[in-house]
């Protein structure tokens, strides 16, 4: 008799229809409660590429998984493992998205739960972008350890990708906005009958009126109690049940305390109520949340997306041909073709054929590099003149790539110290303000028992941070829509405070300082040629053709001229005849040229030929423009006391010419992402740096600096990973962003004046008794509408 097979590990199905999961709209059997687990798992977690691209089955899960580990075990198979884990001599790197971080305690608690898993050698939380990178030694512990360990403390973690999360983060939103929108609504309606009340309108009414004012009120408030305030309990039960405190703990008692106390007053008709304290309250708090949650999602890098750098599909040479197939499906010593125009596909070693290769998308320069037998290519670089073949020597998380991407990583997971020492006194503030209220309690219990509770919930009230969180974010909010007006978009919050204190800048050439375009500069001719001759004919050779040189003459077509017999030299020029007469457009050996090696501009030449002998005809100087502000914002950043850099991949003599002519000394060329990153990280032991740059092998160094700056024309991993990104490629816009960010970090530190007065003020008086708690309700509220209006200025600022 003949049984099925297993879908996840193909052997027989002797279960019959007992276990099934529906993979890709479709039943498919499983053998056993352990491949059914396993295979719902992958389903689950968005993993059904594994069952698509997979070249042998899954391994037989011959155990009943329990079904809270059995969500992590798909994250152990190899196959699937290939995607997002790094391996390097028996340790494992991953980067995971975890969703519940609220704070920097959260990220504390996590860094300290993982660390006590055997095999664990670093664990780096990044509370803003929501994301930590972790490594393991996989003889001692699993990554469905590492997961579960997470999740036991109340964390859902997975391998981070990038849609997945950038949909969770737009349901987070819209749910968020739906708590936001009902308890301002609520409150709206609760403060109509509270605002009558206090002012007398309705004293003269009988107590019956003033109860169903009461409990109209209860019904507004309870959906902002039971619903808009849940973030605040779950994250109070969370770090509590952790031993920890947080800011949530207080605002969770307070909110709780004063609606439970009113329910009380309104059924049984006496005591006050402070149902408007309650919805107000738990409305701003709301607020400045939102605002807090908008720059986290800003700062969301989104550059760990590999399938967006490298191509989807590969030519596979195989003994009968080439096949087209998905570039997941390449292994280890396979042999691709890349036809010109394409994108190489994964990392690799020419086997075959000449060529050149434009590397932009990982080094940011634009020039293409030959490249010949046994030279190596990466995946996402693109082939420009002729097919070559290319035996595969990496994969996966072992590309050039995916390094690149690990470094901006780790680089934006390590906190600086001024982090570190905010995560530690915030751990206090909680404490302070609940040991306060506690002895406030307990003294008034001598004094007054019936007073007690409320003079305790007038301290939880009035010392509540509404204020102090609203005092960054709304000046924050404020000050990037002046940014938004001059074309800078900024990712995280902190660009405001690190601005003024930037003493040295440090610049990437090409696309940054450059155009990142070439140009033909200075034309020479040496024969009876004008300048306009010699550019049409340079401008027919090099028709038709693929590489960045030949864009830059196209400007100088003449239609009149045509060239035949045109055949490109790879790695030389180009030759080819018009109106009869040989011509060669390439480098110095190819046309004949004497070079001066003491020249450190790049050119090409134009050279004729007859009767087998050269004729050098004219050089054009190849070069990029170098930005039409670069040298202004260069002399008004010394003049702020800035120290410059330059630091570039780019080895040739052009960077140092650059640099003699911007006036610039301190000058780094032929860097790789790696010694970029050395760089800025030594200079950061003396002063504070920021860097600008726009290609890929700037992400790591970006996201290391203390202020990163990519422009709006460089790569998309470059713009993730920076602080701050110039849409219209002005550096002269980042000095008009210093002084608004000097502007902002004014406004900021007079609002956080204004709320620690505020409590330093009230805070006696509200121990002492002698404010109420819709009082302090009320202060906490104009304290925070003073903060937002002080904030507001910053939008009469013009620039």
């Amino acid at each position: 008799m003949t049984y099925p097979s297993c879908f996840h590990c193909q052997e027989p199905v002797l279960t019959g229809q007992q276990f099934v999961t529906r993979i890709n709209d479709r039943d498919e059997l499983m053998c056993c409660p352990g491949c059914q687990a396993v295979s719902q798992a992958i389903v689950d977690a968005g993993l059904l590429s594994y069952y698509k691209f997979r070249t042998e089955p899954g391994s037989k899960q011959n155990a009943l998984v329990p079904e809270a580990l059995t969500q992590f075990s798909a994250y152990d198979l190899p196959e699937v493992q290939q995607d997002f884990v790094h391996s390097e001599d028996n340790v494992e790197s991953v980067s995971l998205s975890i969703d519940g971080i609220t704070c920097a305690a959260c990220a504390w608690l996590i860094e300290h739960k993982v660390k006590q898993l055997a095999g664990v050698s670093q664990v780096l939380v990044n509370s803003t972008t929501q994301r930590a990178m972790i490594s393991w030694d996989k003889r001692k512990v699993k990554l469905s350890d590492i997961l579960g360990q997470i999740s036991r403390i109340g964390y859902q973690a997975a391998p981070y990708q990038v849609d997945e999360q950038e949909l969770n983060n737009k349901l987070n939103s819209r749910k968020f906005l739906l708590r936001l929108g009902l308890a301002g609504f609520a409150t709206m309606q609760v403060m109509m009958f509270a605002l009558a009340l206090y002012t007398g309108y309705f004293t003269d009414l009988d107590v019956q009126y003033r109860d169903y004012f009461r409990w109209v009120s209860m019904i507004f408030a309870t959906p902002v109690v039971l619903y808009s305030a849940q973030p605040f309990y779950f994250s109070a039960i969370r770090t509590l049940l952790s031993g920890k405190l947080n800011m949530d703990v207080s605002v969770s008692i307070a909110i709780g305390g004063a609606y439970t106390a009113s329910c009380f007053a309104t059924v049984h008709g006496t005591g006050e109520v402070y149902f408007e304290s309650v919805s107000m309250f738990t409305f701003f708090l709301l607020l400045g949340r939102y605002f807090e949650q908008k720059a986290r999602q800003k700062a969301s890098v989104s550059s760990s997306n590999l399938h967006k750098l490298v191509p989807l599909t590969a030519h596979l040479v195989t003994e009968n041909g080439q096949e087209e197939i998905p570039a997941k499906k390449l292994r280890l010593n396979d042999v691709i073709l890349v036809k010109p125009g394409e994108m190489v596909a994964a990392d690799g070693v020419v086997i075959e054929g000449h060529t050149n290769i434009n590397e932009a998308m990982l080094t940011g320069e634009q020039m293409p590099i030959e490249k010949q037998q046994d030279q190596q290519v990466y995946a996402g670089t693109i082939n420009v003149d002729q097919p070559i073949k290319v035996k595969v020597t990496a994969l996966g998380q072992d590309q050039l790539v995916a390094e690149i991407i690990r470094l901006q990583e780790l680089a934006s997971n390590t906190k600086p110290a001024i982090a570190l020492l905010a995560d530690k006194l915030s751990r206090y503030f909680s404490g302070t303000i609940l040991t306060i209220a506690t002895i406030t309690y307990l003294v008034w219990q001598q004094i007054s028992p019936e007073d007690a509770f409320w003079v305790t919930l007038s301290v939880l009230v009035a010392t509540c941070p509404c204020a102090l969180a609203l005092a960054t974010p709304t000046a924050v909010t404020c000050a990037t829509a002046i940014f938004t007006r001059l074309g800078i978009i900024t990712r995280k919050a902190g660009v405001f405070e690190k601005l003024p204190q930037i003493k040295h800048v440090v610049f990437d050439k090409t696309g940054t300082l450059t155009c990142g375009t070439l140009s033909i500069g200075q034309t020479r001719c040496m024969a009876d040629l004008t300048k306009t001759q010699a550019l049409a004919i340079a401008a027919a050779l090099e028709t038709g053709s693929r590489h960045p040189i030949a864009a830059a003459f196209a400007l100088f077509a003449d239609n009149t001229l045509v060239a035949e017999q045109v055949h490109h030299e790879v790695g030389f020029g180009v030759r080819g005849r018009i109106d009869g007469t040989d011509y060669l457009i390439g480098n110095a050996v190819f046309t004949g040229a004497s070079i001066d090696t003491r020249d450190p501009t790049q050119k090409i030449w134009l050279a004729r030929s007859a009767n087998e002998q050269l004729e050098v005809l004219a050089s054009f100087e190849i070069q990029d423009n170098i930005r039409q502000d670069s040298k202004a914002t260069i002399e008004i950043l010394k003049q702020q006391g800035c120290r410059i850099s330059i630091a570039s991949g780019d080895s040739s003599g052009h960077v140092h010419q650059l640099a003699k002519e911007l006036g610039i000394e301190d000058v780094h060329s032929g860097l790789t992402p790696a010694g970029k990153l050395a760089l800025v990280t030594r200079l950061q032991q003396h002063t504070r740096v920021a860097m600008f740059g726009d290609g890929i092998n700037d992400a790591p160094v970006l996201a290391g600096a203390d202020l990163s700056v990519a422009m709006g024309s460089g790569s998309a991993i470059a713009k993730n990973s920076a602080d701050l990104i110039l849409l219209g490629d002005h550096l002269s816009r980042f000095t008009q962003a210093v002084a608004v960010a000097k502007l902002t970090t004014q406004i900021i530190k007079q609002n956080l004046a204004w709320a620690l007065g505020y409590n330093a003020l009230i805070l006696p008086l509200a121990v002492t008794g002698h404010v109420a708690p819709y009082i302090a309700a009320i202060g906490m509220s104009a304290s925070s509408l003073i903060v937002v209006g002080n904030s507001l200025r910053l939008l009469r600022v013009k620039v």
